[in-house]
């Protein structure tokens, strides 16, 4: 996700412009006052109406224009904010029963239209229709299961300060902006919703620009299955709006999956008027491969990792690290792997990578390469745009990496595997570390001193031992470093956007017990 700023939400005009918005609007009553652009004393009223710009929906595979959307006017995003804001009052004060039972029925829709749904992304994005539909049903197993724990995560959770009654109790903050990417255009936007809503708060969507009906779509899911009106919304406005949005007083917190530019634009931006963000950015995951495992199962899996969403993962294992007792045998069988995928339409169940989401981004990918071998890196396989319609890249690996190149120090979005070999465990865990990312890591080893070392020794938010890093919504997701901060998904992901309240009810002679009590 590193410098792919025309990758997961989007946001190329911020890369250049250091601009990113979102949008702003009056509250429960019109004539409450509020800060932000989209939201005066005296209502809509007040506001500047400016001309829709289009947001188009294009086929990678083909370069078919789809479908192409207004974007929304101020005076559009003002009225949804106000919704937001009114919406909240509402549903903070519902059960979790009542909660739980939409958020049920959300898994339900996902179900029913899995076929729907998974044609849309493919259509949009290029994913496979395979790894789509798969995503449709993650998503319906992720807000089951924040149906079915998060009463039972937020609990008011007891503290012992006898004599007097403590507790803490876990309660919402309010209207949340989601800025998302387009890899993964359906989980990435539940992962985010389903333990925000169930924890009481609200929220808006700006999805990333080349998946607008994805974005409608998800809104449409929370509408059938029952939830109140403004309780979560997509906005369809340019990265440019994203910075009102983030100023007016509503909108309280803010979740951004992206790249970096993206990520640290917003959270200045959030910073600077104190509202809590989570950032999941770029990664250039490490795997790891020792000589005590079956090197067959680990390249086979490794060509898996490497082109999983067509590459276009932040947790898709990058850099392929290798003990150069095994190295040879472990080239050979991961680029025959590489170069033995069949590429072809991504509706085609047979086909094993289809095409980047963007022209933009597959160019951004080729130059990388380019680069990368004009400064002395090697190409063992692929290493070109593919002559076909669409925005395909072959399937490649690089060795012999220059460490100043593009290769070595930034995230490459697609389909393209860096190889490297190493004589020991220690000398795997400098490389795997010598990256301003942080995010992930899958190593191979049965060695159990070895797997201890890389799990205490590695710089990153996940180790996966054996097994190709994944998200889970039963366990945190987050990275460190470059990567972000802040965790999705399980317990820690739940509590990312509450209010952490104490209460301390004192009993006895009050008057006493507080002679003794300082900040």
């Amino acid at each position: 996700m590193a410098r792919q700023t025309s990758r997961k939400n989007g946001l190329q005009s911020q890369a250049r412009k250091r601009a990113t918005t979102r949008h702003g609007t009056t509250s429960t009553a019109a004539t409450r006052k509020v800060q932000g652009a989209f939201g005066r004393e005296g209502g809509v009223s007040a506001m500047r109406r400016t001309a829709s710009r289009q947001m188009a929906s294009v086929n990678p595979a083909t370069g078919e224009t789809l479908r192409r959307f207004d974007t929304l006017t101020e005076q559009q995003i003002a009225e949804r904010l106000a919704r937001a804001a009114e919406a909240f009052d509402a549903y903070r004060r519902t059960s979790f029963d009542e909660r739980s039972r939409w958020m049920r029925r959300v898994a339900e829709v996902l179900e029913a239209k899995q076929d729907q749904y998974a044609r849309l992304m493919t259509l949009e994005m290029g994913k496979p229709i395979g790894a789509a539909v798969e995503e449709v049903l993650k998503c319906a197993r992720g807000c089951r299961y924040y149906a079915e724990h998060a009463a039972s995560m937020l609990k008011d959770e007891l503290v012992d300060t006898s004599p007097a009654r403590s507790f803490v109790r876990f309660q919402p903050l309010g209207v949340v902006l989601a800025v998302m990417p387009w890899n993964f255009p359906f989980w990435q936007v539940f992962r985010f919703a389903a333990p925000a809503l169930m924890a009481g708060n609200v929220a808006l969507l700006k999805h990333a620009s080349n998946v607008p009906q994805c974005a409608l779509a998800i809104e449409e899911v929370f509408t059938v299955a029952g939830f109140a009106p403004g309780v979560f919304q997509t906005l369809l406005i340019p990265s440019a709006r994203v910075n009102a949005l983030l100023d007016d007083d509503r909108v309280v917190a803010a979740s951004v999956t992206g790249s970096e530019a993206a990520g640290s634009a917003v959270a200045a931006r959030a910073g600077a008027r104190i509202k809590p963000t989570v950032l999941e950015l770029g990664g250039s995951d490490p795997f790891i491969v020792m000589p005590s495992v079956d090197v067959d199962e680990a390249a086979r899996t490794a060509v898996i990792a490497r082109t999983i969403n067509n590459g276009q993962s932040c947790i898709a294992a990058k850099r392929f690290v290798v003990h150069e007792a095994i190295a040879d045998e472990f080239e050979r069988r991961f680029v025959e792997g590489m170069r033995g995928l069949r590429v072809g339409d991504p509706l085609d169940p047979a086909t094993q990578l289809g095409p980047l989401a963007t022209v933009g981004q597959r160019d951004i990918l080729a130059e990388q390469v380019r680069q990368s071998v004009a400064m002395g890196a090697r190409v063992l396989t692929g290493g070109h745009v593919l002559d076909r319609p669409g925005a395909y890249y072959a399937p490649t690996v690089l060795t012999d990496i220059p460490p100043e190149s593009p290769a070595y120090r930034d995230e490459l979005f697609g389909p393209v595997g860096t190889l490297f070999r190493v004589p020991d465990a220690e000398a795997a865990i400098r490389l795997a570390n010598d990256t301003r990312f942080g995010l992930g890591a899958s190593v191979w080893t049965d060695d159990e001193a070895e797997r201890e070392l890389f799990i205490d020794e590695i710089q990153s938010g996940l180790v996966f031992v054996k097994s190709i890093v994944a998200s889970d919504p039963r366990l945190p997701f987050g990275g460190i470093k470059r990567s972000g901060y802040g965790r999705e998904l399980g317990m820690y992901g739940l509590g990312s956007f509450v209010n952490v309240k104490t209460v301390s009810i004192r009993g006895g002679n009050g008057a006493r017990e507080q002679r003794g009590a300082t900040e």
